[in-house]
């Protein structure tokens, strides 16, 4: 019986074994799952982490730490997951995919044991939260093709869906996790991945096989350099763009900005101009003659964008104005906001799997499109109620934005992986998942700069109105009042008590009546002298991120419906909605409308 056992556990772990796929589907979703988690674990742990390291994020000199802090891990894995995707087609995607449990589960380990303080331990966590990125890139990028290889094509949809809901869900599910841990001890929120790395990589190693086709090629060395230079440009120059310059609130006055901007778009239309007459391309842009393809990743990256916009927001609506009214401690926001953000998740793990199996029978279109369109219908629903809403009704609208963006996720990145030849498939999961990490990074720098325009054009009166009324004087009032937006912003989003960060450092507390000082640094004070402000740059975010989700909709629809490639020479039926344009001759197959 023993024996018996033994030889059954070993054949399943053979890739000609029916639940081969089974294997295959919860492995790569534990990957998926942990490197999702762990890119937004941070966000809701900064304030535990600094105060660990004994380092105020707030103070002028410390910003760059907390941008690359939020940002490193993001900038990372947007910038080299089309990498591994390639190199997966050459070397053999799981290959790189186990190597990536390696590398995340080794950085774990090193972010657990920080050996200094302040901004030498800052720089040694961003450092190793960039290493753990390295890692995270080559499982996402491969995670998807490995699915694909493993799948028959009537279920990739199912697999699929349970795969990217695990991936979107992780991000939200980092905020409560690393709320939970946060307030136990900080170690903790780097500890929890290392079982999962090591493990997980053991496991990988030993029961995942190379089944799908190989596409052997040279390393396309300029392509990488260019993209990686020409991306990392760009999204650093963003994100600079939320800090302050001067006198100014944001940092877009500021040239070195604009150079950066300017300066990576240029290096990334050079970096298309050269795959384009590359032989073996990183970025094989023919692929985009296919619009299943085409249409799939520009409604990715619109959704992604949205989707990171809306996860920011959120939480500093929370943290910042709504929890703090309702009793919370500023110390206690990050984890409440984690706990009272799961209807968003639980509508993600609802209809994510669902929709990715029946976009199997029906295609992807229906879902996406329908999707996208109640994304949008929630994002116009949440400027409707007040700031101090009543949560029985935020709760419903962020379980329909999950259910929408569930309903759009699953189906459009089965339709983006049916769509391509087999030798293509590393690539094309590592191009989707590069849209999809790029839309998160943009949407930092996007809907900060919207939220902080916003707060800039009523913030200031309302500060010195409420400082002056409660003893502050003038001068001092007009100081606070001329700080950016940013400041008030991040300690918000970080869980300190916004007013008391402001005004501890100048010893204005110290000189006011108990009562007063009570007041300003109470629960009360800031929520509601941010309520109007705040409204007023959450229109401005919300209203862009409802047009993102409709053309991301539109895109959907362009899309087209049910396709498949075929492995076949033969020229196939090709729905209208898929002719436009020719494909690629070196693709060697046709897409079928099936």
């Amino acid at each position: 019986m023993a024996e018996k056992a033994t030889r059954e556990r070993t054949l399943m772990f053979s890739k000609d074994h029916p639940r081969y796929k089974w294997v295959a589907l919860s492995n790569t979703t534990l990957g998926m799952l942990m490197v999702t988690i762990n890119s937004s674990i941070v966000l809701i742990s900064l304030p535990a982490i600094f105060k660990g390291i004994q380092l105020n994020p707030l103070e002028p000199g410390n910003v760059s730490y907390l941008l690359w802090m939020l940002m490193g891990f993001i900038l990372v894995t947007a910038v080299l997951t089309m990498t591994f995707g390639r190199l997966g087609d050459i070397y053999g995607r799981v290959k790189i995919y186990n190597m990536g449990f390696i590398i995340f589960a080794v950085a774990a380990v090193a972010l657990v044991f920080d050996p200094f303080l302040s901004g030498q331990g800052a720089l040694w966590l961003i450092g190793w939260r960039v290493v753990q990125a390295v890692g995270g890139a080559m499982i996402f990028a491969n995670s998807t093709a490995i699915l694909t290889d493993a799948f028959p094509s009537n279920k990739r949809g199912m697999a699929i869906g349970i795969n990217q809901i695990a991936a979107i869900a992780g991000s939200f599910l980092g905020l409560l996790i690393g709320g939970v841990l946060a307030s136990i001890d900080w170690h903790f929120i780097f500890a929890v991945t290392v079982p999962f790395g090591v493990l997980g990589a053991i496991w990988s190693i030993k029961s995942l096989h190379e089944v799908g086709q190989r596409n052997p090629g040279k390393v396309d060395i300029p392509g990488n350099v260019l993209f990686a230079v020409g991306l990392v440009t760009l999204l650093t120059g963003i994100t600079y763009g939320i800090q302050p310059y001067g006198t100014e609130s944001m940092g877009w006055t500021n040239p070195w900005v604009y150079g950066s901007i300017i300066g990576g778009i240029a290096l990334l239309v050079v970096f298309v101009f050269v795959e384009l007459h590359h032989k073996d391309p990183l970025f094989n842009v023919r692929l985009f003659a296919i619009k299943a393809f085409a249409w799939g990743n520009i409604a990715g990256l619109m959704a992604s964008i949205s989707r990171g916009g809306l996860q920011f927001m959120l939480i500093i609506w929370l943290q910042g104005i709504w929890l703090p009214l309702h009793g919370f401690s500023y110390e206690d926001t990050p984890l409440w906001a984690g706990i009272y953000l799961l209807p968003l998740t639980i509508g993600f793990l609802v209809s994510g799997p669902i929709s990715g199996t029946l976009s199997d029978k029906f295609g992807a279109r229906t879902f996406a499109v329908s999707g996208l369109l109640l994304v949008a219908a929630t994002f116009v629903a949440l400027l409707l109620i007040p700031v101090n809403f009543n949560y029985g009704i935020f709760a419903v609208l962020t379980f329909l934005n999950g259910i929408g963006s569930g309903m759009f996720a699953a189906p459009n990145r089965t339709a983006i992986m049916n769509s391509v030849p087999a030798n293509q498939r590393g690539a094309a999961s590592g191009m989707t998942g590069t849209f999809q990490n790029a839309g998160n990074s943009l949407s930092i720098g996007i809907f900060f700069s919207l939220m902080i325009a916003g707060l800039a054009a009523t913030l200031p009166n309302a500060l010195f109105s409420g400082l002056t009324a409660h003893g502050v004087a003038t001068d001092v009032a007009n100081q606070v009042a001329a700080t950016p937006p940013v400041g008030s912003l991040f300690a918000a989003f970080l869980g300190y008590n916004p007013i008391e960060s402001i005004l501890g450092p100048l010893g204005v507390l110290k000189s006011l009546s108990p009562a007063n000082a009570a007041a300003l640094t109470g629960q009360e004070f800031f929520p509601q002298l941010i309520s109007g402000p705040f409204h007023s740059g959450l229109i401005i975010v919300f209203t862009v991120a409802a047009a993102l989700s409709v053309f991301g909709a539109i895109a959907s629809f362009f899309a087209g419906g049910k396709y498949m490639h075929t492995d076949t020479a033969a020229v196939t039926t090709v729905e209208p909605a898929a002719a436009e344009g020719p494909v690629p001759a070196n693709l060697s197959a046709e897409l079928s409308d099936v």
